[in-house]
């Protein structure tokens, strides 16, 4: 899969201060909206249109299990793997992100040359 790479931040220190243990922040990049989430085991980037009815998950709360719950329906995404954790609707996309010596920077899959 063909990744275009967008750099959210500088570094990784600045990410964390921008976004706290256990805190999200809605990100604009190339046009998408993504929730960013600040985990125990680093950041995650997943989709911010929660799947089930499109409010956004980066006002929800992160649970203990590193999971996003969406603040309207209390609907579970896992920050692993982005699947609804009780199977009830279609699962969230999670970007790949990559802390590099340049920045922080998040992964687009680039659509498919006509």
């Amino acid at each position: 899969m063909e990744y275009s790479w967008h750099k959210v931040f500088e570094n990784e220190e600045e990410a964390k201060v921008q976004v706290p243990l256990r805190q999200t922040k809605l990100l604009a990049v190339a046009g998408k909206e993504i929730c960013l989430a600040h985990t125990a085991a680093g950041l995650v980037a997943i989709q911010d249109a929660c799947p089930h009815m499109g409010h956004s998950l980066s006002r929800g709360k992160l649970s203990y299990l590193d999971e996003v719950v969406c603040p309207w329906h209390s609907y579970r995404y896992s920050l692993h793997n982005g699947k609804e954790c009780d199977y009830r609707t279609r699962n969230a996309t999670i970007y790949p992100l990559a802390i590099r010596e340049g920045g922080v920077y998040i992964g687009l899959q680039q659509k498919p040359a006509q």
